[in-house]
């Protein structure tokens, strides 16, 4: 059995920022990229608030160079992902895809979330063409343009009152004939003359092509069964966010959401020895800058706790 005084669980901006970190305090770290490598930001076209990169910089760019840098300073990063661990002893144990079997002194979990979608075919054709699941990363190349956002709960409004600002009209597009979201969420989606909510309402399919992105939406109305189409240049889905936790078999404390419990401003678990960064334990942000910040936190971390 092969042995490692860290053992990091996926890649993105958490998991190759925490091999840059521990590889630097000479931990020797063994990482697994997971099913995707580089994390969501891979499937993303142009990545413009990541600090460092004034003109933009291509996703799968970016994360290939914030993995050389991890390579550099002497993390073992593997294809391959770990479908089973053990953590109720130390140190760990761990199974790859491949059956081998990896001891950890330490263990960081950075495996993500993945966004919940329609299921529509268009949907997937169409991804980082327009459609998108964060409002945040992707709003603003569509300043001044009609988008549409789904969904009826508290992200799904602040997504539409963000998008509301750079957009020059917001349609929200609701399945039930009243709003999930808090009170308050709801009156700022009501009240902003550039949001119309379109209520009882399913997306029946998403309009485009390789060369023009989104062009629009044909929507149904469940009550009526009318077909409406919709002229936008981008569609976002504010659904939901599943975090990618279920190889723990719930051995480490989730929230009421699953994601996992973390001693902020630290990265600790309820398990000692157990870390976690980036949207596997953030509901709130989401964001790679803050994902990469959570990254060295954990690997801090880890590095106090193996001196301890």
């Amino acid at each position: 059995m092969e042995h490692t005084r860290c053992l990091i669980i996926g890649s993105g901006p958490a998991g190759y920022t925490a091999g840059i970190y521990t590889g630097r305090a000479d931990l020797k770290p063994i990482l697994y990229e997971g099913i995707q490598p580089g994390g969501q930001l891979t499937i993303t076209t142009e990545i413009e608030n990541f600090p460092g990169y004034p003109e933009g910089i291509n996703g799968t760019e970016m994360m290939n160079d914030i993995r050389k840098q991890a390579e550099r300073f002497g993390a073992d990063i593997r294809k391959g992902a770990i479908t089973s661990i053990d953590l109720s002893n130390r140190p760990f144990k761990a199974v790859d895809d491949k059956g081998n079997e990896i001891e950890a002194e330490t263990v960081i979990i950075a495996t993500g979330a993945s966004a919940r979608w329609l299921g529509l075919e268009s949907e997937k054709k169409l991804y980082g063409q327009g459609v998108s699941a964060c409002a945040t990363c992707d709003g603003f190349f569509y300043k001044n343009l009609d988008v549409a956002v789904v969904g009826g709960g508290d992200t799904a409004c602040e997504e539409a009152c963000y998008l509301a600002t750079l957009c020059n009209k917001v349609y929200q597009i609701v399945r039930r004939d009243e709003l999930r979201a808090s009170k308050a969420m709801q009156h700022r989606v009501l009240s902003n003359p550039k949001i119309e909510v379109l209520w009882d309402s399913t997306t029946q399919e998403i309009c485009g092509d390789d060369m023009d992105g989104v062009t629009g939406a044909d929507i149904k109305n469940v009550k009526t069964g009318e077909i409406r189409h919709i002229d936008i240049a981008g569609f976002f889905v504010a659904i939901g966010h599943k975090p990618n936790t279920d190889f723990l078999n719930g051995q480490v404390e989730l929230d009421e959401a699953g994601y996992i419990k973390v001693d902020n401003p630290h990265a600790s678990t309820n398990i000692p020895g157990v870390f976690a960064a980036g949207d596997v334990c953030d509901p709130n942000y989401r964001q790679a800058i803050v994902a990469a910040a959570k990254g060295c936190v954990a690997a801090m971390d880890v590095e106090r706790f193996l001196h301890q």
